[in-house]
């Protein structure tokens, strides 16, 4: 692919995928509640499928492979589908998922367009599905809240406020986090990253190495384009091929001296 032109049409498809999405769930969120939380099968990350994952995702792949424009799709459900791009979409049609079937009304759409690895994401949209607000990266020209530049504070507040994953997934690090300052834990990774890059939360951390990059690749782009740091829990550089083998653990912090601190 060459050419301003051509970019702008894998923008272009982006939004509309994200919109086509976003359209579903409100309708199936409305019309079919009682079934949003049904396991129908086994995704291709290895963990069950609800009905509202299958019914976001279906409208996904419906829409890419029918479009003129040609890109790959990275989802947890269908895994890697090859339609001869040269960009990959990399897929959570809907991140926050028990919250969903649950009603508890935050969880999201979360999109990444990237070629081979999370550091060549190139453009990257967050949609809170139930409130419709809609955070916007792209490389190099910073983020973007319905439509409005934003960006991490300077400093984190004095009042540190954090969210972390806890349950079954804590490890040591979390678990002492989580008796300091003041802590949130949400259930959309990709949200919880976005509310960092507008400095909602001065921080957001999963210790163990659990996160696909279909969790994270757009939302790691939205922080680092806001001015904040995503690494892994050993204070590195986060980065890991767009496949579903690799999980990682994940600090989103609002500048390097409070992963420094996390992590100490």
């Amino acid at each position: 692919m060459n050419g301003v032109c051509m970019d702008e049409e894998i923008k272009l498809l982006a939004h509309k995928t994200v919109d086509k999405i976003y359209r579903k769930v409100r309708r199936t969120c409305s019309t079919e509640f009682h079934r949003l939380g049904t396991n129908i099968g086994i995704g291709a990350d290895g963990t069950p499928t609800k009905y509202i994952d299958k019914v976001a995702e279906d409208v996904a792949v419906s829409f890419i492979r029918r479009s003129d424009t040609k890109v790959n799709l990275l989802s947890e459900e269908s895994g890697f589908l090859d339609f001869s791009g040269e960009y990959t979409f990399v897929l959570d049609p809907v991140d926050g998922t028990r919250n969903a079937y649950r009603g508890i009304p935050f969880y999201s759409v979360s999109l990444g367009v990237g070629t081979s690895r999370l550091s060549d994401v190139e453009y990257g949209i967050v949609k809170n599905i139930p409130t419709g607000d809609a955070f916007i990266a792209e490389k190099n020209h910073g983020t973007f809240l319905n439509n409005k530049r934003v960006g991490v504070p300077d400093l984190h507040s004095t009042d540190v406020l954090s969210s972390l994953t806890l349950g079954k997934n804590f490890d040591k690090l979390t678990l002492s986090l989580a008796e300091k300052d003041i802590v949130r834990s949400l259930g959309s990774a990709s949200l919880e990253m976005c509310m960092v890059s507008v400095g909602a939360l001065d921080f957001y951390v999963v210790g163990r190495e659990y996160m696909r990059v279909t969790d994270i690749a757009a939302s790691t782009l939205i922080v680092r384009e806001a001015g904040g740091v995503v690494t892994n829990i050993h204070g590195e550089q986060l980065d890991m091929p767009l496949n579903l083998d690799e999980r990682t653990s994940v600090i989103a912090a609002c500048n390097e001296e409070l992963v420094q601190k996390i992590i100490s």
